[in-house]
């Protein structure tokens, strides 16, 4: 099968079709909720999406005038329509973003949640995505008691500051008692939980799971850590709408961002049975380690491209029935570059047939929460038979020559979509979508 490195080569090449012996249940997608730097909601978001409209502005959120960079993708919403502004000082924002994207998710699978009985309300599980959690809740906790203002440091700082509780207060703002997890694998970490939720159903253990993404790490000390690292771009505080610019030769440095994109999983027969639309079918994941370097990826692009690989293996397609893919693309030097080699590496001479977008440059990295993300922007092409636009590639990389649908999205129809992410720590993860 290509791409299934059968031969240890991740472009070997044949037609066979097969299906992973692993598979039991088919799982689907039956609802998505959606809270981006360029739009809030899925109506809003896929707007912005289709038409490459930029969501990366100049920090409100503090004042970073001191800061080398000194722009992000801020999420703009009314977190008091969420979660009891009373009780907000004792959670970090990642709390109301993941409940309102899980709100929005929920009702459009049609799931009355207030109306269910407990048997059906332990049918159904959480699993997030989420690279720094609350991490900029414990920075300006940590400020607090710095500054000798303890009495406004919060009685919950340290259950509220662990990665665990963003899963709890989901599933107890919706009753959910099925297994509640947070996965924390840097950038690909929402992959990665949607990776799980797959897995957690389609081998029978619960038949459906609230499944997603959520990073909110725009914050003073954060993105200090970053500019540290060299991996922000410092160039366009002038222009924020033009700072993301995966694959252009004069990229230099990520915009971080912040986001939440969450979905409703099912078991095929489980969705049918209750007459749900479904958006599309999750169909492989596949997941490997370089086991290289704390933040820089091998030069040779193996191990992304035995990602997805799996993947694709996993879903059981080949190279050519591959229609899409949605780039991690993160507006670096070495990602950009590597993330290219590895798609020539699996997919072969199909990969300059194959037209790919970045996400990124729309909105910002949104850090663990990218893989999420990656997937809602997939199924808006999909519905909407129309390719999203990576946006500001203005100078040809002659080592990044692939089609990423620069400038303008355009239609084309796609039956099976490749999510790929790229994390620190020489993580990749892929997933595989399919049309229904």
């Amino acid at each position: 099968m290509a791409g299934a490195m059968g031969s240890g080569s991740p472009g070997h090449s044949s037609n066979r079709m097969t299906k992973s012996p692993l598979m039991t249940h088919r799982v689907v997608i039956t609802g998505m909720g959606s809270l981006s730097p360029n739009g809030v909601g899925n109506e809003a978001f896929c707007r912005a999406l289709l038409a490459g409209t930029s969501g990366v502005r100049r920090v409100t959120r503090f004042d970073a005038s001191d800061l080398p960079v000194q722009i992000a993708g801020e999420v703009d919403f009314d977190e008091a329509q969420f979660y009891d502004p009373r009780e907000r000082k004792h959670v970090s924002r990642v709390v109301p973003m993941a409940i309102a994207a899980a709100t929005e998710a929920l009702r459009e699978a049609g799931l009355e949640w207030e109306a269910m009985s407990q048997a059906e309300k332990r049918a159904i599980g959480v699993i997030l995505g989420s690279g720094g959690g609350a991490q900029e809740f414990s920075e300006e906790q940590y400020r607090l008691w710095m500054a000798g203002q303890i009495k406004k440091v919060s009685l919950f700082s340290i259950p509220s500051g662990t990665m665990g509780t963003l899963s709890s207060e989901v599933s107890m703002r919706f009753g959910f008692r099925g297994p509640s997890h947070v996965v924390s694998t840097g950038c690909t970490s929402s992959t990665d939980a949607l990776g799980y939720a797959f897995d957690q159903i389609r081998h029978g253990r619960i038949p459906a799971m609230l499944a997603g993404g959520v990073d909110a790490p725009i914050a003073p000390g954060i993105m200090k850590g970053f500019t540290l690292m060299r991996i922000m771009t410092p160039s366009w505080n002038h222009a924020p709408g033009r700072a993301s610019r995966p694959f252009s030769a004069d990229r230099d440095g990520f915009v971080v961002a912040e986001g939440a994109w969450m979905f409703v999983f099912e078991a095929y027969d489980r969705a049918k049975a209750r007459g749900a639309k479904i958006l599309a079918e999750m169909a492989g994941y596949g997941s490997t380690c370089e086991a290289f370097h704390r933040v820089r990826l091998e030069e040779c692009g193996e191990e992304p491209a035995r990602a997805i690989a799996m993947a694709m293996q996993d879903a059981g397609i080949t190279n050519d029935q591959v229609d899409y893919v949605n780039l991690h693309g993160t507006s670096t030097q070495l990602n950009d570059r590597i993330e290219t080699r590895a798609l020539k590496l699996v997919l072969n001479s199909r990969a300059a047939k194959t037209p790919m977008s970045a996400l990124k440059s729309q909105i910002g990295h949104p850090q663990g929460a990218s893989g999420a993300a990656g997937v809602a922007a997939t199924l808006i092409a999909m519905h909407h038979g129309q390719l999203p636009p990576t946006i500001n590639i203005e100078k040809a990389d002659l080592e990044c020559d692939l089609d990423y649908v620069p400038t303008a999205g355009r239609k084309h129809a796609i039956e099976h979509a490749v999510c790929n992410c790229i994390a620190f720590g020489s993580k990749n993860s892929a997933l595989v979508l399919k049309k229904v």
